[in-house]
């Protein structure tokens, strides 16, 4: 990453690595909450000069420490550490200058702030739009304000208040401070930035009341979630860090706190991204996918809108909260372009079930569970040929409604691109767990009638997907069906999804699982997203022949669950392997295509991260290794352990489970696995596979 990042709830901050935001920069760095930002100009000079930097620190995600230094060679320097964080929707800076010269020293600081309240969309260059007025700079003694009048009729300022006496204050926002500083002593100027929306804001905790309160935040859920210590460290590490980065993702946006997508463009809900995050959450913190679920449910469609492709019972794709979206000039608000949310709404519901047993939060989902199966029913088969497909509604629909949403995801063998309606394979896949699943929950709700009506619509999906995706002289599942119900002939990632859904026949899993871990497919990393061998592939591509972490995951998960541990273990050595290639061992969004056998890694130049659905991922891998199923219509947690290479020794604490949690220890000798209880709340039995 060349950028700092910090994040709390839906407030963030980006800016160069030495914490300047500069003024006119293109880079689109600021403080942003609502999708607006609050903070367009962030600069400190000494004695002015721009101090150069010696480091740039924010491993923990929700404090960066930055060193800079103003020298004089072989004379001395005057050392600034900038120390910031984000509490309860206030960013805090401290800025602390020690004196290394060798007399008493003078240091004339500056720091100059700016705020142009645009909209996110507006400083990405993605849309522009009619937009409301700056309203001028107010100062008081220790505080400056700046003003903004939205177009949408709400009133936004920043509010920056500092703790040392300045003495000047340009009109432009210039804070100028002098420092007397005898050698080695230290001063130190605390500064704090609050956006305030229609004159709702916090006030300001001391400094390091905040920043305890906020540590204490993310220690409490390191505690509540699932410890693991094993003898393999860059597993543990990269457990650890997936946990941390998870953490700094979640938001609360009214209704419990859900994963947003990643930053720093994506700090919102997102239908996909969120319900794939919190369903790799499921053995780390179950109790978290609540928040998803129930935000979800909220905005679940509720009539005909083409121009957002909302639909009755339909889970939403993106919302956004800023002017453009408020003043209806983007769809976001929010925007229902997505396949595949809808049925995977269902399906982590269902598998939140299987992990908890928790019956009395599924009856309260199963108003927006029955809508969620009325779309599917009347509105997702637009073909009415049993399969759930996609189309354009409106001139702003967007072109691919599946997670591969680029324009160029669905390409034919002979390189036309696929025309809708499209129903992708991984869909179908989804929709068959949800009916299967959710069969088994409304038995023992005591609706066999539903539940009977569920498994019968499933046996007919699965029969039609088998005639329909699989190609015989490829031996293997096509990505999609065409308009014109004709198979998308690439090799793809696609069919990996359809794993964990049951569909498959155990010799088609067994195909699926050799293909996917097969030299055109896998690079050594990961599962490429697209063939090497397709006619659409290209490593650097977003969509046709990258290497994204979820897709992995969500591929994972249906190996753990057909029990090809083999091919399991590749995926996750791979990854592990691909973490070491990135700072902190942070999984990007995604990462290039290209053959390990190059003899590195290949970035992906723009990608998101911390990104929420990778983070999660790492969860996934824990699952593969000690193989955990949770069944709560049976009562009991199966453990099938695998483990990687050097990898003997695994504790597992605190995973939640039925009403309580599990705590496990797995040992290894000579290829026999050894589970011993370490502890065991959650009502259920416990047993090895």
């Amino acid at each position: 990453m060349d950028y700092s990042v910090i994040k709390e709830d839906d407030v963030f901050l980006t800016t160069e690595k030495n914490g300047d935001i500069l003024a006119g920069d293109q880079k689109g760095y600021g403080l942003y909450t609502q999708d607006t930002r609050f903070l367009s100009q962030f600069e400190l000079k000494i004695n002015g000069k721009e101090p150069s930097l010696l480091s740039s620190n924010d491993d923990k995600n929700y404090i960066a420490t930055i060193r800079l230094v103003e020298n004089k060679e072989d004379v001395g320097a005057v050392e600034a550490v900038r120390e910031r964080f984000i509490h309860q929707r206030i960013f805090y800076e401290r800025v602390t200058f020690t004196n290394y010269f060798l007399e008493a020293t003078q240091v004339e600081a500056s720091v100059s702030l700016d705020a142009d309240f645009q909209d996110m969309f507006i400083v990405r260059q993605f849309k522009s739009g009619e937009v409301g007025k700056l309203t001028g700079h107010t100062f008081k003694p220790g505080s400056m304000m700046i003003g903004y009048q939205g177009k949408d009729d709400t009133t936004r300022e920043t509010v920056i208040e500092w703790d040392s006496p300045a003495n000047h204050i340009s009109s432009n926002g210039t804070i100028h401070f002098t420092l007397e500083l005898e050698p080695q002593q230290q001063k130190a100027i605390t500064f704090t930035i609050t956006p305030v929306i229609a004159g709702a804001c916090s006030k300001p905790l001391p400094y390091e009341e905040a920043l305890g309160k906020l540590e204490a935040s993310y220690q409490n859920w390191i505690d509540q979630g699932t410890k693991i210590e094993s003898d393999l460290p860059v597993f543990d590490e990269v457990f650890k860090r997936g946990a941390v980065d998870t953490r700094m993702l979640m938001t609360d946006v009214g209704f419990g706190s859900i994963p947003v997508a990643g930053v720093p463009w994506f700090s919102v809900p997102f239908g996909r991204d969120s319900l794939i995050t919190s369903l790799f959450m499921l053995p780390y913190r179950s109790d978290q996918v609540k928040g998803t679920l129930r935000t979800l449910a909220h905005y679940q469609g509720k009539e005909e809108r083409p121009e957002r492709d909302e639909q009755p019972g339909k889970i939403m794709h993106e919302i956004r909260f800023g002017e453009l979206a408020k003043t209806g000039q983007i769809p976001f608000t929010p925007y229902y372009g997505t396949v595949d949310a809808t049925p995977l709404f269902i399906v982590l519901a269902s598998e939140y079930y299987n992990w908890t047993g928790d019956l009395e939060f599924i009856l309260e989902l199963k108003p927006a569970i029955n809508a969620a199966f009325s779309w599917m029913d009347h509105y997702g088969n637009i073909k009415d040929d049993g399969f759930i497909q996609y189309a354009k509604t409106s001139e702003d629909s967007f072109i691919n409604q599946g997670w591969k949403d680029s324009d160029n995801s669905n390409v034919h063998q002979n390189g036309t691109l696929a025309e809708d309606p499209i129903s992708l394979a991984e869909v179908q896949g989804y929709v068959y767990q949800a009916k299967q699943n959710m069969a088994e929950i409304y038995r023992k709700l005591g609706d066999e009638d539903r539940a009977g009506q569920l498994e019968e619509e499933a046996l007919s999906l699965q029969e039609r997907f088998e005639k329909a995706f699989w190609m015989e002289e490829e031996q293997f599942y096509a990505l999609a069906l065409d308009g014109d119900s004709e198979p998308v002939q690439a090799i793809t990632s696609n069919p990996g999804h359809v794993l964990m859904s049951g569909m498959l026949s155990e010799e088609r899993v067994k195909r699926v699982a050799e293909v996917l871990t097969g030299k055109p497919l896998f690079n050594g990393y990961g599962v490429r997203t697209m063939s090497s061998e397709s006619v659409g592939y290209y490593p650097m591509s977003y969509h046709n022949g990258s290497v994204w972490p979820h897709d992995n995951a969500m591929i994972l998960l249906g190996l753990i669950k057909t029990g090809r541990s083999s091919e399991a273990l590749t995926i996750v050595k791979g990854m592990l392997e691909a973490a070491q290639s990135f700072e902190n061992l942070r999984l990007p969004e995604l990462f290039c295509g290209h053959d390990k056998e190059i003899g590195y890694l290949v970035p992906y130049p723009t990608t998101c991260s911390p990104q929420a659905w990778a983070a999660a991922s790492s969860f996934v891998f824990l699952q593969a290794v000690i193989g955990v199923n949770p069944d709560a219509a049976k009562g009991e947690v199966t453990v099938n352990p695998a483990f990687l290479e050097n990898m003997n020794e695994i504790k597992v604490e605190g995973m939640r489970a039925g009403g309580g949690a599990v705590s496990l220890k797995i040992t290894r000798s000579c290829d026999e696995y050894n589970v011993e209880v370490l502890e065991n709340t959650s009502g259920w039995t416990v047993r090895q596979a």
